[in-house]
Parts: C-alpha cells; sequence; structure tokens
C-alpha cells in the first residue's frame, strides 16, 4: 500500500500535468482564434523595441500555382481600439476609419501585397502599441486571418570598458526596470556593482561593474526583464582591452496565460 506522502507526490503530478494541459490549450486558442485558411505570421508573440520601428508579419504562404493574388484587401485591427489601425483595398490606403494613434505611424508595402503580404510596419513604437492585433487578408480566393500578441520593452547591448582592473558595462535604455547578473566562465555567480539611474521618461540606464579579473578569461553580463535578456560575454585580452559579443533572448509565453502560471507556481508550492 502506498504511503500518504506517495498519494501526495502522485496527486501533486496528476494536477500539474492537468494544470500545463490547460495552459497549453489556452495558448493554443488564444493564438489561434480566428485563424482561417492559410494566413500566417513569422513571429506570433513578438517584442518591440520602445522607440524603435518594428514590422508585424502577416502573410500567405508562397503557392506554386499562382504567385500574385487578384482584389487583395488588407484590414489591421486591434483589441479593444475604436476604428481600425489600417485597411488597404482596391489598390490603395482606405484609412477614413483610422485610429488617430496610428495615423502616419503604420504602412505596409504595397508591392509585395499582390503576392500575399501584408506585413505592417510600426513606427516608433510606444508602450500603448502593446496588445493583440488581427490581420484580416482576402483575395478573389478566399480570405483569413491571423492574431499576433505584441509586447514592448526597451533594451540596448551593454558596451564594455576596462580600466585598472575594472571591467565596466553601460547599456542606455533598458524598460521595465532590470535585474543584472555577472557570472564566469563556469556559470558561477560574481559579486558585481550594479546602478540603475532612471530617466524622467522612465527609461533605465545601466551601469554595472567587476573586479578581480583574470587576463584571457571570460565574464558573462546578463541584463534581464520579465520579456528580453541580454547575454554579453566579455573576453578580458590584455590589462586595458575586452573584446565582447551580445545576444537577446525572448520570453516566448504569452502574458494572457501569466495568470495560469502563477495559479500553478502557487499550488505546487502549497502541495510541497
Amino acid at each position: 500500500m502506498a504511503s500518504l506522502g506517495q498519494i501526495i507526490f502522485y496527486i501533486m503530478i496528476t494536477l500539474i500535468a492537468v494544470f500545463s494541459a490547460l495552459i497549453i490549450l489556452i495558448l493554443s486558442l488564444t493564438l489561434s482564434e480566428g485563424s482561417l485558411s492559410l494566413v500566417q505570421s513569422l513571429n506570433r508573440l513578438p517584442v518591440a523595441n520602445l522607440g524603435k520601428d518594428h514590422m508585424l508579419s502577416c502573410f500567405l504562404p508562397p503557392d506554386s500555382e499562382q504567385s500574385t493574388f487578384q482584389e487583395v484587401s488588407v484590414t489591421w485591427r486591434k483589441e479593444s481600439l475604436e476604428g481600425v489601425v489600417y485597411r488597404y483595398e482596391d489598390g490603395a490606403e482606405s484609412n477614413s476609419e483610422q485610429n488617430s494613434e496610428y495615423s502616419g505611424r503604420v504602412e505596409i508595402f504595397r508591392d509585395v501585397v499582390p503576392k500575399g503580404n501584408a506585413s505592417l510596419l510600426l513606427r516608433k513604437v510606444r508602450r500603448s502599441d502593446a496588445g493583440k492585433y488581427t490581420c484580416s487578408l482576402s483575395h478573389s480566393g478566399g480570405s483569413g486571418k491571423v492574431n499576433i500578441i505584441l509586447r514592448t520593452a526597451a533594451f540596448t547591448a551593454p558596451t564594455f570598458t576596462l580600466s585598472s582592473g575594472v571591467l565596466t558595462a553601460e547599456a542606455s535604455r533598458w524598460f521595465p526596470r532590470p535585474n543584472v547578473t555577472w557570472l564566469d566562465a563556469d556559470d558561477n555567480v560574481l559579486q558585481g556593482s550594479t546602478d540603475l539611474q532612471q530617466s524622467s521618461a522612465g527609461m533605465f540606464r545601466v551601469v554595472s561593474t567587476l573586479q578581480s579579473l583574470n587576463i584571457s578569461d571570460i565574464y558573462t553580463c546578463s541584463i534581464k526583464t520579465e520579456l528580453v535578456v541580454s547575454h554579453s560575454d566579455a573576453t578580458v585580452t590584455t590589462d586595458s582591452d575586452v573584446t565582447t559579443e551580445t545576444y537577446f533572448t525572448f520570453n516566448a509565453a504569452s502574458p494572457l496565460i501569466a495568470p495560469y502560471l502563477r495559479i500553478m507556481c502557487v499550488f505546487y508550492v502549497y502541495l510541497l
């Protein structure tokens, strides 16, 4: 007969599996809601950099039997937004119903619309641009749409300087408030010193330093928010020189399922 501890363990595993399945189902329904025919997007959970331009992808995959489409019309909408973000029909813009927030800030590329590409260029991304967008695309042979959940953040790659045995990483724009971690080549956490300076616009300037360095060793500076992480590998080449390489990773989880993830974590902790 199983002990009480074993019974609790099996129940916990079963409930975690059920919660995980529900989260996957919710995410699937959220992203696939209203998706018809073959309209696709290269990234349905993008993270746009505040103040920069960003492309929202929407297209029909290439068809070996049809290189161009006739009577193409495109409508971009945003959930809970009055009016449209952008509309194209009869070979021209049709933005009499366009919401003023997007006036002069969005465009599609007309030369590729007949090929089934309805991607939207959003200029100078704002925090208020975050949300759920729907790209509806129709042509003489059919119609379809795809949902895209846009998240916004500010992130920049840090620059590095080495002086008097102190390695300094500086990044000019981060939002929301980031956390900074230094690691050695074996992923051991190192004791660095970080100063975060917030501007009047709410952006954070990151200045982080690390001491007690060894020549030829590699040190990693990680700047992290909920949506974006920058990973910078800095190699100390001489007493005054350092070479660096930075790449970014992005959180692929939908913000719409975050509450369910928190509930599952709390429930898991409670069972433990």
